[in-house]
């Protein structure tokens, strides 16, 4: 008798419950969606507008993410999870994961500021902390430069903290070549 009694006892309660976890499993999806639905805002953007589709595409990427965590743990308050303490854990755990990577993100903010900026461009001859060369590639970590017939990767932030001097640009080369 005691057995039926708590089974209809988990039972109420689960019935009650059931409006919630709709409520919670709708709000999740809705967020997930919001995020697809944005990263592919910002990809259209920058295929229309033509702007560094690599660092959009980053952004679509970080934006998305965003919005399925601000999500999941949305969907957890609403079921009546105390999610301080998971919010708390995210924010530290985030703390550890940029100490550890400082170098990287350095390099990837760095590579960020370079891209908006647009100090030199392609095909550039560039110096920069002793290296001197034609920019071959810009990523989020490293800028390419080629020199007489070396190859020098040069971590984004060392452009970022140094000087740099744009010896040719590529309008001044078309120039006098056409000349």
């Amino acid at each position: 008798m005691e057995i039926k009694q708590l089974l209809a006892g988990y039972t109420a309660q689960l019935i009650t419950k059931v409006p919630n976890i709709i409520i919670s499993l709708l709000l999740f999806i809705a967020f997930w969606i919001g995020g697809l639905i944005l990263q592919k805002i910002i990809h259209r953007l920058s295929i229309e507008r033509k702007l560094n589709q690599e660092l959009l595409n980053l952004a679509g990427r970080v934006a998305k993410i965003c919005m399925i965590i601000f999500g999941a743990v949305s969907a957890l308050g609403t079921l009546g999870i105390d999610v301080s303490a998971l919010v708390t854990g995210l924010g530290l755990t985030g703390f550890a994961v940029g100490f550890a990577l400082k170098d990287t993100l350095s390099n990837s903010i760095a590579g960020v500021m370079i891209l908006l900026h647009n100090p030199f461009r392609l095909n550039d001859v560039i110096s920069v902390a002793g290296y001197e060369g034609t920019v071959v590639e810009i990523n989020l970590r490293y800028t390419t430069i080629q020199s007489n017939d070396k190859v020098i990767l040069i971590p984004n932030s060392t452009l970022f903290k140094n000087a740099i001097t744009v010896l040719q640009t590529v309008d001044t080369i078309s120039n006098e070549q056409g000349k």
